[in-house]
C-alpha cells in the first residue's frame, strides 16, 4: 500500500507543482487511494469503506461545494473521530481495565 500512496502523492504534486489542479483540492484524492487499495486486499473492511466514504466527502465538498466548509468545518470531523472510535471499540470489544 505504501508505493500506491507514494505514487498518487507524487502524481498530486506534480499537479499542483505544474499549476493544473491545486493539492488544497486534490488532497482527499489520498484517503480514495488507500480506500481502494484496502479494499482490493478485503472488500468487507468497514475502515476501509469508512475512509474511502470521507475521502469522496472531503474532495466534494472542496470542489463542488466550498461554501459548506465553514459548516463542516467541525462537524465531519467529529463525525469521522466518532466513527473511528465506534470501530475501533467494536474491533477492540471496548476497554478492558478490569
Amino acid at each position: 500500500m505504501g508505493a500506491v500512496i507514494l505514487i498518487a502523492l507524487g502524481v498530486l504534486l506534480i499537479l499542483s507543482n505544474s499549476g493544473v489542479y491545486g493539492f488544497d483540492k486534490s488532497w482527499p484524492i489520498l484517503f480514495i487511494v488507500i480506500a481502494v487499495t484496502m479494499l482490493l486486499q478485503r472488500v468487507r473492511d468497514l475502515g476501509a469503506w469508512i475512509i474511502g466514504a470521507a475521502g469522496v466527502g472531503f474532495f466534494v465538498m472542496k470542489n463542488f461545494y466550498p461554501h459548506i466548509q465553514n459548516w463542516g468545518k467541525y462537524v465531519f470531523p467529529v463525525l469521522l473521530i466518532a466513527l473511528g472510535g465506534y470501530i475501533l471499540f467494536k474491533r477492540g470489544g471496548g476497554s478492558r481495565l478490569t
